[in-house]
């Protein structure tokens, strides 16, 4: 007989079909967000689950759920997951890293383009039947080549922005908890500075750090007020990284030019007061979302189901304590 899994939300029907090839599955293509509860309901009896950011996996849940073998996040964060009570549960939970990083990084570009430039508030103003022609200082932005970037986390992604910056003679600086490698740098143009030296210097500053306690709020008030005036923050990392009450101060006193910001603070709610603001570019947590990489996302999380439930060694494990058996039992 086969096991059974979740999954929460609408995914390809190329990827279902892979999963129906080795469990039963339930599948909400409806996409309607369940809440504890409903999860929680549709979880009985269930061996795995294929989650979102938006799924919290507490320990009140697994306690709700004692045949539940492993979680399989479509995702490269997973501060929506209890690790701990994961690993005391003796549940595998995975992620899905590597597959996002290029498109994170073209839309990370794609933010700086459009807050530097003011791509978004003049479509609007074009849109709405403002514009009577061209003159000189019509909607002036700020010039990104030879400007200097800074980027707060040098990973995968932070490396890859990097790269990208070459391409507008750019002086790339960044800051991370460890410096890079040599080669690295040389091959990013990367020059390592300290945390303060990489806010006061740049002219861009974009942030490419997972969620933690040791990062909620890595900028706040302090950092935003070492920036340059006239600096541009965008954040296509994970809301609660930036103090958004702090960032719509800074931006409404004009202490900073500018943000572009995929993520937000207790998403998918976010601070009104951006929602007014025209020197501000807003998207919904899309930065991933190309039709390739989110379908690559979801086969990466569904082939780390089917490796955690028949040989107890996914791919993507990323609380190694527990050690399945492959049993799903």
């Amino acid at each position: 007989m086969k096991l059974k899994v979740l999954v929460t939300r609408e995914i390809f029907e190329d990827i279902l079909d892979y999963l129906a090839g080795h469990f039963e599955v339930s599948a909400n293509q409806s996409d309607i967000p369940m809440d504890p509860q409903t999860l929680a309901k549709n979880l009985t009896n269930k061996s795995g689950v294929m989650t979102t950011l938006m799924d919290r996996v507490d320990a009140a849940l697994l306690s709700a759920c004692p045949t539940l073998k492993a979680v399989c996040n479509i995702a490269v964060g997973f501060n929506n997951i209890d690790l701990n009570a994961c690993s005391r549960a003796k549940i595998m939970v995975t992620n899905t890293p590597g597959v996002l990083d290029d498109s994170t990084a073209d839309f990370t570009w794609a933010l700086i383009m459009a807050t530097a430039r003011r791509v978004v508030e003049s479509d609007t103003h074009l849109r709405s039947g403002h514009w009577k022609g061209w003159y000189l200082k019509q909607f002036l932005g700020a010039d990104v080549h030879h400007a200097t970037l800074g980027i707060l986390g040098f990973g995968r992604i932070g490396r890859k922005v990097a790269r990208r910056a070459s391409g507008f003679d750019m002086t790339v600086l960044y800051h991370s908890t460890r410096q890079a490698d040599p080669d690295v740098e040389r091959a990013c143009n990367a020059t390592y500075v300290s945390k303060d030296a990489l806010l006061t210097r740049a002219d861009i500053l974009t942030i490419h750090v997972p969620y933690a306690p040791s990062t909620h709020h890595i900028i706040g008030r302090p950092e935003l007020a070492m920036m340059k005036p006239g600096a541009i923050l965008i954040n296509a990392a994970r809301g609660g990284v930036v103090d958004d009450a702090a960032l719509v101060e800074a931006l409404t006193s004009g202490r900073i030019a500018g943000a572009g910001l995929d993520v937000f603070e207790n998403e998918p709610a976010l601070n009104p007061a951006l929602i007014t603001m025209k020197n501000v570019v807003l998207t919904p947590h899309i930065a991933s979302s190309s039709a390739a990489t989110r379908h690559a996302m979801a086969m990466l999380a569904a082939r780390n189901l089917v490796a955690a439930l028949t040989t107890g060694k996914p791919p993507n494990l990323i609380n190694p304590e527990p050690s399945g058996d492959g049993s799903g039992q």
